[in-house]
């Protein structure tokens, strides 16, 4: 394989040369894990009243009223007697009995009208403390499960009074049976309970709803669920977004050196290095960047470094990390086989968002 300008002799330009991802193996303990299941920093200050309806959709302002309503009953609705519980759950006492009636909601709409607005409002609005609340997307969840086993996950969050999962997946059926289990253990442990799904992968751009799937995929829980339906034009999401045209590997190395903070890697050597982190550990390896640039981006060549590189752009997405890079551009990652098989949505979403990132880093390169 032959070294990329990311590699090797590449004169400074900077006082310190760029950080490198590949060179970087964090180990991140349960606790941070759990305490980093936060709204993303772009949705740090969303709040109800900052969300604006369309007034041509009553069912938005329906939506904002009935979930603060919702998030003003959970003040009381799982208090945890003789204060917070430890990590594992050791020396807890016994969980409240929950109470009878719908314990969740599900935001029900297409693309673009604020679901994850609304679902990020909601947990800022529930008046309990960070370490008694959850936000995390589908696949932040299983990771969670993956990391730190399923009953430790169950001990974990039990003592919460609220878990918002964004961006529930449809796709995998394994996966959403794991979690339909886990969501059933945290009922019953009293935990109230937030989602949103997207279409699933055969109704893209269709402006379909979720709903009857996604009470279908969870059985047994659905009882435990008010749908609100969010009506709005799918105004973010039309098909495959145009990706920019990538720069040289010389322009992309130049900005790395020049941007503090910046890190540079091959593409090839990065998705190699992905193989031997967890997912659930991508946030950390993402810790103090800048900007991540990347040298020589190719197609991605089979699915299961495809799904790894969708968490890793789901992290640098959440961040509002700049992407650089040089090669193909970000709409050729995945081929026409991955593109149109079970995980379609996934990349579709990596593409969008790679994409974004990518016209975000478009001031790091110098135009003289």
């Amino acid at each position: 394989m032959s070294s990329s300008p990311a590699a090797s002799e590449v004169s400074p330009i900077a006082d310190a040369a760029p950080l490198s991802l590949c060179a970087r193996s964090p180990h991140v303990p349960a606790d941070r894990l759990v305490a980093e299941m936060v709204p993303p920093p772009r949705f740090d200050s969303v709040r109800f009243a900052t969300y604006l309806p369309d007034p041509n959709q009553p069912s938005q302002t329906e939506a904002v009223r009935v979930l603060e309503g919702f998030a003003g009953g959970l003040g009381g609705a799982h208090a945890v007697a003789g204060g917070r519980r430890g990590l594992f759950g050791f020396g807890k006492a016994k969980a409240p009995k929950a109470p009878a009636g719908p314990r969740g909601v599900y935001l029900d709409g297409g693309y673009g009208v604020g679901k994850t607005h609304l679902l990020a409002s909601l947990w800022h609005a529930t008046p309990a403390e960070p370490a008694l609340k959850a936000f995390g997307t589908f696949v932040e969840l299983t990771n969670l499960v993956g990391a730190l086993g399923f009953q430790q996950t169950v001990q974990t969050l039990s003592g919460h009074r609220l878990l918002c999962i964004d961006e529930f997946e449809l796709d995998d059926p394994g996966d959403t049976v794991l979690v339909s289990t886990l969501l059933g253990r945290l009922v019953e442990a009293g935990v109230a309970l937030a989602a949103t799904s997207n279409t699933l992968p055969g109704k893209l751009g269709e402006g379909r709803f979720a709903a009857a799937d996604f009470l279908r995929e969870i059985q047994g829980l659905s009882a435990h669920f008010r749908t609100l339906r969010i009506d709005g034009e799918d105004y973010r999401h039309r098909g495959l977004p145009e990706a920019p045209a990538p720069y040289s590997d010389e322009q992309v190395t130049k900005a790395a050196h020049a941007t503090p903070g910046a890190s540079l890697d091959d593409f090839r050597h990065l998705l190699d290095h992905l193989a031997k982190v967890h997912p659930s550990r991508y946030g950390a390896l993402t810790d103090g960047l800048t900007a991540v640039c990347l040298t020589d981006v190719q197609p991605v060549p089979d699915q299961s470094t495809a799904l790894r590189l969708v968490v890793l752009a789901d992290r640098l997405y959440d961040r509002e990390v700049p992407v650089l890079a040089s090669g193909l551009p970000f709409d050729r990652l995945f081929s026409e086989e991955m593109l149109n098989g079970g995980y379609r949505k996934k990349y579709f979403r990596a593409i969008s968002r790679l994409t974004a990132l990518a016209r975000d880093a478009k001031g790091l390169v110098a135009t003289d």
